[in-house]
């Protein structure tokens, strides 16, 4: 185990006691954030600074594609805690297709008040970016209060109710905007195989799938690990590269702003998991697997010290394989 391994070995277990001393003492984090946290199956649970909070999957995706698209805006996680306290509060993080009067989606926007279209409110894309937008316009919105710049966007009928989220909305904000490593983790099925064959670029439809979800969120992030032909060479034996059901996405050279960008991609993936068929994301010396979900992330390890450490330990690229 590297020293690096350890450190966040401790740190994460330090969390974790954190988290199970404070529901021992009276289910302080249950209190906090609600009886959602005592549900574990097919769910994901976020852990940053001794505080818990958990998603189901469905609101883990939408935070996850609120979250993403801060970070490709290169907006402070700040705009993604205002952003979540708001859709908590509209929505529960949940594309409704209904709301009061017209009201429609994840904000709840309302095509009457120029939102957009019924159509173009109800796509969390588009939905997202929208909100987006009024934010940044709203004058010194990173000082205020996370309620009183929500309530600038939303213009809602109580302003304060959006308060109540904050601390939750924080918490998934910073796992998923890379501020924390291995803080959020989901418990999926793993899901069974595909069968699927290469297509002409090298890439099963579960593959390609999953780049074009990444790209649609974060933009051209650079991209590898597969080819027309398939690839014969350069991965480990029994590799899901040699399949085509596997992409890398690169952040080099390895820097701390670097790791935080690949820190938002690898825990986007798993909060995306259940979705996108993925069975695996690796990076930064961290392991995610469907198979194993209920172990969360652990510790990425290999057998040899020759070669590139920062390739092979997954440093410098998230490793993301699908069914």
């Amino acid at each position: 185990m590297t020293a690096g391994q350890l450190m966040r070995r401790l740190v994460v277990g330090v969390t974790a006691v954190a988290v199970g001393a404070a529901l021992a003492a009276g289910g302080y984090v249950a209190l906090r954030h609600g009886p959602e946290l005592l549900r574990s199956a097919d769910a994901c649970t976020v852990q940053v600074d001794g505080e818990a909070t958990t998603l189901e999957l469905d609101q883990a995706q939408n935070a996850a594609l609120i979250s993403a698209l801060a970070v490709r805006r290169d907006l402070p996680a700040r705009a993604a805690t205002i952003a979540l306290a708001t859709a908590f509060q509209e929505s529960k993080i949940r594309n409704l297709d209904y709301g009061d009067r017209d009201s429609l989606g994840i904000f709840q926007q309302r095509p009457s008040q120029d939102w957009g279209s019924a159509t173009q409110v109800s796509d969390p894309y588009y939905s997202t970016r929208a909100f987006y937008d009024a934010l940044v316009d709203v004058d010194g919105y990173l000082e205020l209060p996370v309620h009183d710049a929500a309530q600038e966007v939303q213009r809602s009928a109580d302003g304060s109710a959006y308060e109540r989220h904050e601390g939750r909305a924080q918490i998934i904000a910073t796992a998923l905007t890379g501020r924390a490593e291995a803080a959020l983790s989901c418990e999926v099925p793993d899901p069974d195989d595909s069968g699927q064959r290469l297509g002409d670029d090298g890439l099963t439809e579960n593959a390609r799938a999953v780049r074009t979800d990444v790209r649609r969120a974060f933009g051209e992030i650079p991209d590898g690990g597969f080819a027309p032909d398939g690839v014969t060479s350069g991965h480990a034996e029994g590799s899901a590269h040699y399949d085509g059901r596997a992409v890398d996405f690169f952040f080099r050279p390895v820097r701390p702003a670097q790791t935080r960008d690949g820190w938002a991609l690898a825990q986007y993936l798993v909060a995306r998991a259940a979705a996108l068929d993925i069975r695996t994301v690796i990076f930064d010396e961290w392991i995610w697997t469907a198979r194993r979900s209920g172990e969360g992330w652990r510790d990425y390890e290999i057998s040899t010290s020759s070669g590139d450490q920062d390739i092979l330990l997954h440093r410098d690229h998230v490793h993301v394989d699908v069914a």
